[in-house]
């Protein structure tokens, strides 16, 4: 597939003698007299590489720079400049340019470092998923991400590890609630004792008890030999009690007890039998409504919910996407034998811009899906499923309307905050609200308390 190049320069003479080198040479080439019109043309087709001069009229080739890189993060840059001094050069380097050039410009140089570029450019997309799937803490069970939101979750992960205390989370299907789990069990000091996850919802209520406590033999038709429960077997380690919400109610009874007492009788038996186990439970129903209104006992919810972790959906951590893309990517070329790079930035813009119901296990099989039919490098509009191309006729806008208001104050704050010379009593004034009711605004829309004009 050729190198796609858009070149950037006031002066036509140059455009062209650069244009026809490269055609000469199979380089796919597109035009622009001025670093407005290259903008647009990047926020509309995917180029490799974008080779621009400095000075222009309108927009010059730094602010270019700038901006392209906000929204086509995977375009190279060489940068042209007649004016030579190391200092203009570096400050392209600094900006994120892969590389520069002095005018008047040797074309043999120039198709020299384009070589360069692609091979360093292969080299890097290949080692990108390990390079992004490092998350901000170390040991957290393949939790991915670097969103404020799962930052938050990881801050939280660290503070309860080393308590005892029951942790209830919370988090709609496909969020990672035993990921979190693990991940709070291996960073406590029962990490050398066993995990034990049992979802409440996938067994039937005569066998709950049973599966959870044990029986002895002959206590019930079928019951041949002594079982020991998951509450025994899980002693000295952590019982991860997945869809606590279905539990039936009889059974709640008898978790409560368990948990208070550190006691149990098994199914037929008459000698309580002691454990150890810390209990994580987890669930996407809210238990406080079901307690209200009867269907979940009140006095097993607050015993379950000393600390509770609630989950981001995906929808809410969309800056983890990209991460989370190349981490399924590279899992599934490796179970595959498939030798994929990444995801070109049209499909990226459709995944960035998908409602992701299913949250991360939905991302997962879509991008599974892919990697079975791609037939090139990259993956590309064409491998995603229907569903997700169907979606994308208005990209760059949201699917829901909550998520579109939510956009728009994120982008509203920003813009208040640099209005205000990035001082957040003045911003809170500007908004009329409080200080402290600005950074809860901040957090829960990833707004980073501290920044400068060039994160946005």
């Amino acid at each position: 597939m050729a190198t796609t190049v858009l070149i950037v320069d006031d002066e036509r003479a140059i455009r062209d003698s650069i244009q026809v080198v490269l055609e000469d040479e199979g380089y796919k080439t597109d035009t622009s007299s001025d670093g407005q019109d290259a903008l647009e043309k990047i926020k509309e087709n995917n180029y490799d590489v974008v080779i621009t001069d400095i000075k222009m009229p309108n927009m010059d080739g730094m602010e270019l720079l700038k901006q392209a890189n906000k929204i086509s993060p995977e375009t190279f840059f060489i940068i042209m400049t007649a004016y030579a001094s190391v200092k203009t050069a570096i400050s392209a380097i600094r900006e994120g340019a892969y590389d520069y050039l002095m005018k008047p410009i040797e074309f043999d140089d120039l198709l020299l470092r384009l070589k360069r570029l692609s091979k360093f450019k292969k080299l890097s997309i290949e080692n990108k998923s390990l390079r992004q799937r490092v998350s901000a803490e170390p040991g957290y069970q393949n939790i991915i991400g670097n969103s404020n939101a799962i930052k938050k979750v990881f801050r939280l992960i660290s503070q309860v590890s080393q308590t005892s205390s029951n942790i209830l989370i919370t988090g709609k299907s496909g969020t990672g609630k035993e990921l979190v789990a693990k991940a709070i069990h291996y960073n406590s000091k029962r990490r050398n004792d066993i995990f034990l996850p049992i979802n409440c919802g996938a067994i039937s209520e005569n066998l709950i008890e049973s599966e959870l406590f044990g029986h002895k033999k002959g206590s019930f038709t079928g019951a041949t030999d002594e079982k020991i429960g998951l509450f025994k077997v899980a002693d000295g380690g952590t019982l991860f009690l997945d869809e606590i919400g279905d539990l039936p109610l009889n059974m709640q009874v008898k978790l409560l007890r368990a948990i208070e007492d550190k006691k149990f009788i098994p199914v037929g038996g008459i000698k309580a039998v002691s454990t150890d186990v810390r209990i994580i439970a987890a669930t996407n129903q809210n238990l406080f409504k079901k307690a209200e209104t009867g269907e979940f006992r009140e006095d097993l919810y607050y015993r379950l919910n000393v600390i509770e972790i609630s989950l981001p959906s995906l929808n809410e951590r969309r800056d983890d996407i990209p991460l989370l893309v190349n981490y399924f990517v590279e899992k599934y070329c490796n179970a595959m034998g498939k030798k994929i790079l990444g995801v070109d930035n049209d499909a990226m813009k459709a995944l960035m811009n998908h409602n992701w119901r299913g949250g991360v296990r939905e991302l997962e099989n879509i991008i599974e899906r892919a990697v079975i039919f791609a037939m090139e490098d990259v993956i590309k509009m064409d491998d995603l499923s229907d569903y997700i191309k169907d979606n994308v006729s208005n990209y760059g806008f949201p699917v829901s309307l909550k998520e579109a208001v939510k956009n728009f104050e994120r982008e509203h704050i920003i813009n208040v905050i640099k209005n205000n010379s990035y001082n957040k009593e003045e911003t809170a004034k500007a908004l009329e609200i409080g200080l402290s009711s600005l950074y809860r605004k901040m957090e829960e829309l990833n707004i980073p308390t501290k920044f400068s004009e060039n994160d946005f």
